[in-house]
């Protein structure tokens, strides 16, 4: 399952309708596919700021996500490492291990299967995992309470446009207790609609890098 390769091939039985598991229309899914690719592309241009426009916006975007996000000794908090110019969270994942947080990073474990949450600190030994993200080499998995994850692009409700893994989706359907979710991202990545799937996951909080915050059920 993922955001923009549709099922291939023709099979001879009704299996041939079924994406991750869900009946879909293979004409609505090839449409909504090429869709959220030619999205994503636009988005991740779009992303191209100078430096000093890119430190203001994430500024902004952190002292934003501070005020929405109370951390305290035992806190659990996933957030991620960034790539592909994602804001850069990692002064805020230090703040929080600085007051007794346990930082989480996400980790692919093997392709389509859940993310695993290992636990990050400051000074850790890092190695690269698949895709060469950094990954903590020897941290134990947990489960977090809050999610922050990056947006690509993000609708008016709060349906998530990621990388085009699904991974987030999956992991955060496996989750139980489910995890309060918080999408971020740079101000400019709203779109209408995503047109969203089954297996898509809403956000429960967005923050972006204006200042703006978007609660779900709000609007």
């Amino acid at each position: 399952m993922t955001d923009d390769q549709p099922p291939g091939g023709s099979a001879p039985c009704f299996s041939h309708t079924l994406v991750g598991g869900y009946s879909i229309d293979p004409d609505t899914w090839q449409d909504v596919s090429r869709f959220r690719r030619a999205e994503r592309n636009r988005l991740l241009a779009a992303r191209t700021l100078s430096t000093a426009a890119r430190q203001s916006a994430t500024d902004t975007l952190v002292q934003t996500l501070s005020a929405e996000v109370e951390f305290h000794p035992g806190s659990k908090l996933a957030v991620y490492w960034p790539i592909r110019g994602e804001p850069d969270l990692r002064e805020w994942m230090v703040s929080a291990h600085e007051v007794g947080a346990s930082v989480l990073l996400p980790v692919v474990i093997a392709k389509g299967a859940p993310l695993e949450f290992r636990h990050w600190q400051p000074g850790c030994r890092m190695v690269r995992g698949i895709w060469n993200i950094p990954v903590p080499e020897d941290g134990t998995p947990d489960v977090p309470d809050i999610v922050v994850s990056p947006l690509v692009g993000v609708d008016h409700q709060l349906y998530r446009l990621g990388n085009g893994g699904g991974y987030y989706d999956r992991t955060l359907a496996s989750l139980a207790p489910p995890p309060r979710v918080i999408g971020v991202g740079f101000d400019g990545c709203r779109l209408p609609s995503i047109f969203p799937m089954p297996w898509d996951i809403r956000m429960d909080t967005v923050i972006l890098s204006n200042g703006d915050v978007y609660h779900r059920g709000e609007g």
